[in-house]
């Protein structure tokens, strides 16, 4: 046991001496980079892991300077840690403000396109920073350095939509068939057009500035020759919960006439007075006859039409 010790301690040794003398011949030793050998010496296990994870590209290259390298790459110089062994002389993620955090990553992940709204993100105003969904040394879900499967990672904060996507019709995310950056930008998203530009917080647009629905519905994308407002101006989500639902095709109402009557409250005898837009006999769209209340049989486009203003072709 005894020679063990002695050789880690000159193993050790062999390490440190060097930095020390370097330390006394350079200058601020606080602004002095080590290498990842160093590092290797204490943290044999995250060294080990470091070649499968995306980041060692800055060491496989061998053309980055040391501040954009490696270990120190992150965690800035190590010289005063590694004589010291002290881990206040480093920086520690765990110990940084989720802004100070994303600051670090963003020296090297600030020329991402999809990243440019992150600032100004509901995560980052939230106080939710890039640690708080991704395990930097390494990852345990499919996609790059997450902290686990995607849905998995933002159900730990999003309750309320893991309940949603348990519903009887809902999109399926917890199926396999999607994730939830189909339709995010977990990084932030810019304000878009649909929704009188008052777009859900960090909704990827689609087509270039188009409902993220349309990625998949592009059949209801338009543009039509006769539009129905409601599509254009108040998006989607005017009839349709895009999580899940109670309701057939995802519905915000159970049947289709309660949902047109929150906008269509006008036809003839409907409303307090029975006094509306005249039909051409009494019973026109008399909602106390069946055959009045599935809208969409008689108007089935309606999200758009290039032929009927009623949406009837």
């Amino acid at each position: 046991m005894k020679g063990l010790l002695a050789r880690t301690l000159s193993l050790v040794a062999a390490f440190l001496l060097p930095l020390v003398a370097l330390g006394q011949a350079q200058g601020d030793p606080s602004q002095q980079f080590v290498g990842d050998r160093v590092c290797q010496g204490c943290h044999a296990e995250i060294s080990s892991d470091f070649r499968r994870n995306p980041h060692f590209v800055s060491v496989a290259l061998g053309n980055e300077p040391p501040q954009r390298t490696g270990c120190e790459g992150c965690h800035g110089p190590g010289f005063l840690h590694a004589t010291s062994a002290d881990k206040e002389k480093i920086v520690q993620f765990t110990m940084l403000a989720p802004g100070e955090a994303q600051n670090r990553c963003l020296q090297c992940h600030s020329d991402d396109f999809g990243k440019m709204h992150i600032r100004r993100s509901a995560h980052l105003t939230g106080e939710i920073g890039c640690t708080s969904c991704h395990a930097i040394h390494g990852s345990r879900g499919a996609s790059p350095l997450l902290a686990g499967e995607q849905r998995e990672v933002c159900y730990a904060c999003h309750l309320g939509i893991r309940a949603r996507f348990e519903m009887p019709f809902k999109h399926r995310v917890n199926e396999g068939a999607m994730e939830c950056s189909d339709c995010h930008n977990p990084h932030g998203a810019p304000v878009a057009t649909w929704r009188m530009a008052h777009s859900p917080r960090m909704v990827s647009p689609a087509f270039g500035n188009d409902q993220p629905c349309t990625q998949c519905h592009s059949d209801k994308r338009g543009p039509f020759v006769h539009e129905h407002v409601p599509v254009r101006a108040e998006g989607c989500q005017s009839c349709h919960d895009p999580h899940g639902s109670t309701n057939a095709r995802l519905l915000n109402r159970p049947t289709v006439f309660t949902m047109c009557l929150e906008c269509h409250s006008d036809i003839t005898g409907f409303g307090p007075r029975a006094e509306a837009i005249p039909g051409p006999s009494r019973y026109f769209h008399n909602l106390a006859d069946p055959a009045f209340r599935d809208c969409v049989l008689c108007h089935p486009r309606i999200h758009g039409s290039n032929a009927d203003r009623w949406f009837r072709r």
